[in-house]
């Protein structure tokens, strides 16, 4: 395929991560060498992703950045630089004049690469703009870049972001399995983890059990009906074996009905994409306990946290963003568009290792990859070893995080 020279932009969308922007990093890093060959002259940035794109809002990256330093400290700093947004577009029959302005946009700043850093919804973004622009005879490339702390998306071993979420995640349970084993009362401590409907980050609270020895008594992921019965049950049993317990259960642990525990007060709300808004899955489980067991219990919500904490980010998965970004923009120049970028394992078994690919946007936008049956144990409330083989690499490695007065210095975009 011929080289395509124009501009290029670049967007983030969706929930931030640690690492999108060691992704935006990658991909600003990719489109400086192909500005070096004289085949991207400009970067542009979309202010809150297809949104700040609607509203021409656009800043120059190749201007922001332009020294090494600069795009360091980037890679380091938590949450969208860009800014982010929760639209999805609709079809292009739904919504022709949405779709016919994007058309209109592309063609003023001479855009021939898109690219995309998100999520599940994003990853759909990517699959109606790159089908739109060849059905309308632009020639462009678009190519979606993956981030979430989820870890739910297909045809990739794991997504950039996860690692750092699952490091921030097993190293505050492997804190608080240290406060609550200090006390000799019967007592249950509840961790709710984010996870709508995969229970990745869930599982990585697990990972204490390879770094001390110890780790939560119970855990419950979306994969698995949640039973409350049964659920009593396994207090009760954990108990026996000693006073304080831990639960990690993922905020999308749903009823035999189908219904999320944790819908509660906020059941007919639902987020931008139409998900059911979930609130209160620890304080479910809390008022259970109490009711069914009488013991002390509380609840503790990670939130946000597990999605920002940088200042405890995986330097393998900062070092797999940036290589997953620039591989975009280096897989676009080669030709490839409509693909979502991916993170291929290595050596199998083996000394972790990893190199980027690519994959057709049409076979992962709205799927979701799931913790497969071989990661949870035959009971339903923990990870097997094979799950924590899988875990394991993807938390390695601190990166050198630059001070200022006693705290993490960030960049931050105007």
């Amino acid at each position: 395929m011929s080289l395509l020279y124009g501009n290029a932009v670049v967007g983030q969308s969706g929930g931030p991560t640690s690492a999108i922007n060691a992704t935006l990093s990658g991909v600003i890093r990719g489109a400086y060498e192909a500005h070096g060959a004289g085949i991207i002259e400009k970067l542009y940035g979309m202010k809150n992703g297809i949104e700040g794109f609607l509203r021409e809002d656009f800043v120059s990256l190749f201007e922001i950045f332009d020294t090494p330093e600069k795009l360091q400290t980037l890679e380091t700093t938590p949450a969208a630089a860009l800014g982010s947004c929760r639209r999805k577009l609709k079809d292009h029959e739904k919504d022709a004049d949405t779709f016919a302005e994007i058309l209109r946009i592309f063609k003023k700043y001479d855009i021939r690469y898109f690219f995309y850093i998100g999520g599940n919804d994003s990853m759909d973004t990517v699959l109606k703009l790159s089908r739109y622009a060849a059905d309308h005879d632009f020639e462009m490339r678009v190519v979606g870049i993956p981030k979430t702390i989820d870890n739910d998306l297909m045809a990739t071993d794991h997504t950039p972001g996860f690692g750092s979420a699952a490091k921030f995640v097993a190293t505050t349970v492997k804190e608080i399995l240290r406060d609550v084993s200090v006390y000799t009362m019967n007592a249950v401590t509840i961790v709710e983890i984010m996870g709508r409907d995969a229970g990745w980050l869930t599982a990585s609270a697990a990972l204490p059990l390879l770094s001390g020895g110890m780790a939560p008594d119970l855990i419950y992921l979306p994969e698995k009906v949640f039973d409350p019965e049964k659920f009593i049950a396994d207090v009760r049993a954990a108990l026996e074996k000693h006073p304080a317990i831990l639960v990690a259960a993922s905020e999308g642990i749903k009823l035999a009905n189908g219904h999320y525990v944790g819908e509660g007060t906020d059941s007919r709300k639902v987020d931008a994409f139409g998900h059911t808004a979930l609130s209160g899955t620890g304080r479910v489980l809390e008022e259970l306990v109490k009711d069914e067991i009488g013991c002390k219990v509380r609840s503790i919500e990670l939130s946000l946290p597990q999605r920002c904490a940088a200042h405890i980010a995986s330097l393998t998965d900062l070092r797999e963003s940036v290589e997953v970004g620039r591989g975009g923009v280096l897989s676009a120049i080669a030709g490839a568009t409509g693909v979502m970028m991916t993170i291929v394992r290595d050596n199998e078994g083996g000394e972790y290792s990893f190199h980027v690919g690519t994959a057709d946007i049409s076979k992962i936008a709205n799927e979701i990859r799931r913790v497969p049956d071989e990661y949870i144990n035959a009971e339903g409330n923990g990870i097997t070893a094979a799950g924590l083989d899988y875990l394991a690499p993807l938390i390695v490695g601190e990166p050198y995080i630059e001070y200022e007065n006693g705290l993490p210095k960030h960049f931050v975009i105007e």
